[in-house]
């Protein structure tokens, strides 16, 4: 009877792990998706959308937040996890930790989307605002590929990701100098320009995020930091 026991025991905890993981998995999807509704309410002006995407922050990812954290430390507290199994359940809340903060860049996409066009006679030109769709692809394709590196454990896909946030800062900076530099121009594009600046420093940090899910995907696997690994892939 104990070892029967003893087996029941370890696979409900496989089946805890699992739907841990899984909860995760479902958070980033919707989270990926907030992010397009979010850049797609800016291309579209469409303020309807916009502001759904910032009651669903509020009423589901922050939710799902709570309850990755709640399951994280019941699995801590009652099975008491080792080696691999602690690094699973770590690696988890942690990526649900940056998956709340990505959430949270796409709710104010969603906030910067209604002050720029909510009422306002003047909207900004399309030259105020060109850059915030090559910025969100790139952030979008990060936050695509750490989820499906998460879904695989995909150590090399991992370290794509993470090596791909440099893109993401040069296309910020470039975007930033721009700006600048049409404010200095015009000072009549000050207010709109500061907005649009708002929305391509939350992308940006989006790459951020990404690129600390990819390093929890690393740390998950191999046990050690994300460099460490990419030095023992490349000899360096």
């Amino acid at each position: 009877m104990a070892i029967s026991q003893d087996v029941h025991t370890v696979k409900q905890f496989d089946i805890q792990l699992d739907n841990l993981r899984n909860l995760v998995l479902e958070m980033g999807g919707l989270v990926e998706e907030q992010l397009k509704h979010a850049v797609q309410a800016l291309d579209d002006e469409d303020l309807s959308v916009a502001r759904e995407v910032i009651a669903r922050d509020r009423a589901i990812i922050n939710g799902m937040k709570i309850k990755v954290d709640e399951d994280s430390v019941s699995l801590i507290a009652l099975r008491q996890p080792m080696g691999s199994d602690l690094r699973m359940v770590m690696s988890l809340s942690n990526t649900a930790n940056d998956l709340e903060r990505i959430g949270d860049g796409a709710k104010k996409i969603a906030r910067m989307t209604l002050q720029i066009y909510d009422g306002v006679s003047n909207p900004p030109s399309a030259r105020l605002l060109r850059d915030v769709g090559p910025t969100a692809k790139l952030a979008l394709e990060m936050l695509h590929g750490s989820l499906d590196a998460l879904a695989r454990l995909d150590v090399e896909k991992a370290l794509q990701v993470a090596q791909g946030d440099e893109e993401l800062d040069q296309e910020f900076q470039s975007a930033l100098r721009r700006l600048i530099t049409f404010m200095m121009e015009d000072s009549r594009t000050i207010g709109h320009a500061i907005n649009v600046i708002f929305m391509i420093k939350a992308l940006e940090r989006v790459g951020d995020h990404c690129k600390n899910i990819a390093e929890h995907i690393v740390y998950l696997v191999e046990g050690k930091n994300a460099w460490y690994a990419r030095a023992d892939q490349t000899g360096e």
